[in-house]
Formats: structure tokens, C-alpha cells, sequence
């Protein structure tokens, strides 16, 4: 076992995390007290090739490795999980699905934007009736020859408002169930294609989650991604990689909480002394930093199995559940170092315990992920 990282995977950490610090940082609570997307800093993300990481270069793409994606999404978190969760959605998601299953005339049409940043991407799978429930879905695509007529909702949508194209899972054939489902490729301003209002959220503020509604939106055959009855497959292999994604935002934002934490400690005076010479406290931040290493393997694990081409279904669903509770245990702790100061806004820590909730939901609730867990090791 090789725990060292390569030059090149250093190489970029660091870009991310000098990007994070001079570009993200500034501004960072202002975005989130007005609940403002981050055009700016998007922009700025696709030029520095962070939003097609794993892609193919063919298509514009980084063609990096997983590893390096987790680097990057950990070091993004530390500072603005709102930004770091639309690099998510863009590369897990859009991009990997369109670049694994993808026709060659769909990846030249819309991979080849959504990489360099060019245009934004979003996942549609949540409903008001199928969240974890992935196979109820109530969005529908009827068939008609050379054409699907899409009509439903979709709920929770990140990147809603601001994505140029919607990757949307709709059912075609009630009858075959989750066999009957299908993905298609849905472009913003499409007849019938409408943008609900804007969600008002506890964290992750910066990003934009709407929903999405369907009225007899005509989608051509050729956006269908795969074979006719392919959508459930292609949402949950695209979610099992998308789960990684998150499990490194976890991972971040539960490293930045910290690394706030620890210089503070190094700082504050209480007693006499340094806070961080009071038991009490040192204790809270070898605890803290025990649980983020073991998330941290997690992580790199799964990313190392997604790279390997081995099975990650298991691999990435430990690493989200350890890395997102991490990031709740972490960032309340965090706030509790910084006594009345964490209560606070200028300190970040507060922020960073609103962002950490959203990982214990998305891409698979906790008790999602505690499903998979032990369907895969109970087969043994």
C-alpha cells in the first residue's frame, strides 16, 4: 500500500487550494448571506480546468484521475462548499455520465461545453415523491417515433437555475418499472421547460437549487442517453460515483472547520494560557483530527477503486456515510472552540456547520448509504 501522492496530484492540490484561498475566500460570507451564485469564481473554475477533471481530453476534458478530483473538491470545501458542490454535480454527474455512456454526437454537442465551463450541467433525479426512492418516478416520457414528450417535476435540483443543460430521469414504461426508465439530455429555454423558485437553505447557500417543472417538453431521440430502458442503470452508476464527490466535500469542509479550530486554539487565551494547552480543548482537536484521517482514507479509497476499475459501490458509500458524519462532528466542535466567537459569521466556522448537513442528505441520505452497506456485505 502506497500512501504517497504523485507530483502531478500535489501539483494540483496545491493549485486548488492557492484558488480556494485567494479567489474563494474573499467574498465567501457575503455570498452566502445573500444567497449569491458564484459566477465569477465558476467562470474562473472552468478556466482552471477543475469542472471536466476526469473527462476525455477528446472532448476538453482533464482527463485526470479520481484522486486528484477528491484533492481538488477537499481543498474547495475548506473554503466554499457552494462552489465546490457545483464542481461536483458538473464532473461526477453531468460529465462522467455523458462521457462514459454518451453517443459521440451527444459528447461533441454538450461535453465539450460542459468541461471548459463554457456551460454549467444538472442532474434530475429527485422528485416530491421519489428522493431515496429512486425507482418511484413520477416524471414521465411518452414515446412518440422520433421523439419523447416529457412532462413531471423535479425537486432539489443543484445548478437548477444557472445549468444550460439537464440531464433528466423520466419513466417511459410504467409497466417495466425501474427497467422502463429512461436519462435524457434537456436544453435550458426548450418549450415547456419552466424554472421553479429558487430554494431558500440552511447551507450551502452560494449554490442555486430549484425546481424544475416538465409540460409536454419535446426531446429529440437522439438526447436519450443509452438504450431504451437504460435510465435507472445510468442514474445509480452515475450516483455511486457522484457519492465520492460528496464524501470529499464532507472531507473538506470537516479539514477547513479544523484548521479554523486549531489556529484559534493556538490564539485564544483563556486562564492564563493558550486554549490549546487546556485538556478540555486538545483533546476536542486529537479527536477531530483522528476522525477526519479515517474519513480521509475512506475517501482516497473509493477514489482509488473508481480509478482501479473495481467495484466502488461499497467503497463510496463507507466513504460518504464516515465523511459526511465527520463533517458534522468536526464543524460543531469547531463552533464550541470558538466559544461565543463560533456563533458568529466572521469566523466561518458557523457557515461551515450549515454546509456540513447537506452531505448527511444528498446523493443518498446516510440511511441510503447504510442500505448499500449492508446489501453488499451481507451477499458475502
Amino acid at each position: 500500500m502506497d500512501f504517497k501522492l504523485s507530483e502531478e496530484q500535489l501539483m494540483i492540490r496545491d493549485a486548488a487550494r492557492d484558488f480556494a484561498k485567494t479567489e474563494l475566500l474573499p467574498g465567501v460570507i457575503e455570498r452566502d448571506n445573500k444567497q449569491e451564485f458564484p459566477t465569477q469564481q465558476v467562470k474562473r473554475m472552468g478556466e482552471l480546468g477543475f469542472l471536466g477533471m476526469m473527462a476525455s481530453p477528446e472532448y476538453g476534458g482533464g482527463g485526470m484521475d479520481t484522486i486528484s478530483y477528491v484533492l481538488v473538491m477537499e481543498e474547495l470545501s475548506k473554503i466554499d462548499a457552494s462552489c465546490s458542490v457545483i464542481v461536483s454535480v458538473n464532473n461526477s454527474l453531468v460529465c462522467w455520465g455523458l462521457d462514459t455512456y454518451g453517443t459521440p454526437e451527444q459528447k461533441e454537442k454538450y461535453l465539450t461545453k460542459l468541461t471548459t465551463g463554457e456551460s454549467i450541467g444538472a442532474f434530475c433525479l429527485s422528485e416530491p415523491e421519489a428522493g431515496s426512492d429512486a425507482t418511484s418516478q413520477k416524471t414521465t416520457a411518452v414515446d412518440k417515433g422520433d421523439h419523447y414528450i416529457l412532462n413531471g417535476t423535479k425537486n432539489w435540483i443543484t445548478n437548477g437555475g444557472s445549468a444550460d443543460y439537464y440531464l433528466v430521469i423520466a419513466q417511459t414504461d410504467k409497466e417495466k418499472k425501474h427497467k422502463g426508465i429512461n436519462a435524457f439530455i434537456v436544453e435550458k429555454g426548450w418549450e415547456g421547460f419552466e424554472i421553479g423558485p429558487k430554494e431558500d437553505k440552511l447551507g450551502i447557500r452560494g449554490s442555486d437549487t430549484h425546481s424544475l417543472i416538465f409540460n409536454d417538453v419535446k426531446v429529440p431521440k437522439e438526447n436519450r442517453i443509452g438504450e431504451d430502458g437504460f435510465g435507472f442503470k445510468f442514474a445509480m452508476k452515475t450516483l455511486a460515483g457522484g457519492r465520492i464527490g460528496i464524501a470529499a466535500q464532507a472531507l473538506g469542509i470537516a479539514a477547513g472547520a479544523y484548521e479554523l479550530a486549531k489556529e484559534y486554539a493556538k490564539v485564544r487565551k483563556a486562564f492564563g494560557t493558550e486554549i490549546m494547552n487546556h485538556q478540555a480543548i486538545a483533546f476536542k482537536l486529537a479527536d477531530m483530527h483522528v476522525q477526519i484521517e479515517a474519513a480521509r482514507m475512506l475517501v482516497y479509497k473509493a477514489a482509488m477503486d473508481k480509478d482501479n476499475h473495481e467495484n466502488y459501490d461499497l467503497s463510496g458509500a463507507m466513504a460518504k456515510l464516515v465523511a459526511s458524519q465527520a463533517a458534522m462532528d468536526v464543524s460543531i466542535e469547531a463552533v464550541q472552540v470558538h466559544g461565543g466567537n463560533g456563533f458568529v459569521k466572521e469566523y466561518h466556522v458557523e457557515r461551515l456547520m450549515r454546509d456540513a448537513k447537506i452531505t448527511q442528505i444528498y446523493e443518498g441520505t446516510s440511511e441510503i448509504q447504510k442500505i448499500v452497506i449492508s446489501r453488499s456485505i451481507l451477499r458475502d
